[in-house]
């Protein structure tokens, strides 16, 4: 069966948006990315610093309650279709739940040949981006490095540590069929 999704996951500034790009350069053919971040960034304001939805403490901790997680299943049902109506999708996620994250996906991905793919980065390294990138909150990307990871069953692992997008791109591209 032909490969119709790509599911990256990785903690915060572990580089899958990077991985994302470079796959849509690599890739033959035109693949769309889409990122958990461009799912909370259309969520309504008042959803992201409420218990109902997400909250990011000063310690760069992440809580989700039942209304974000109601538009998550919405936001995985909208992938499923775009792929069964012919689109080419890679997913850039951070499965705060570890094994719980990826069964969601499942059941929204389930019949679609999905390349799952761990997105591993030192804590130090990602923490430095995380810092470089300014755009998160501090310890974020150390607090996500191993949890996103706990019981999650891959295809393939990629490091990030010392590994650039491009090469990391290249090794995914070549397990998809």
């Amino acid at each position: 069966m032909t490969t119709q999704v790509i599911v990256l996951n990785g903690g915060s500034s572990s580089g899958k948006s990077g991985i994302a790009r470079c796959l849509q350069v690599v890739l033959p053919d035109a693949w769309l990315a889409i990122g958990v971040d461009t799912m909370i960034e259309a969520m309504p304001a008042a959803m992201r610093t409420t218990d109902a939805g997400i909250e990011f403490a000063p310690d760069g901790g992440v809580q989700v309650g039942p209304g974000f997680r109601r538009l998550e299943a919405a936001w995985m049902e909208g992938v499923a279709a775009m792929v069964r109506a012919g689109a080419r999708v890679i997913v850039d996620d951070v499965f705060l739940g570890g094994a719980a994250s990826q069964q969601r996906w499942q059941k929204a991905l389930a019949g679609l040949d999905v390349l799952w793919v761990g997105v591993r980065c030192a804590s130090a390294v990602a923490a430095d981006r995380e810092l470089a990138r300014g755009d998160r909150i501090q310890g974020m990307a150390a607090s996500q490095a191993d949890v996103v990871h706990h019981g999650v069953l891959y295809d393939l692992v990629v490091d990030t540590t010392r590994a650039n997008s491009l090469s990391c791109a290249r090794d995914i591209a070549s397990r998809v069929e």
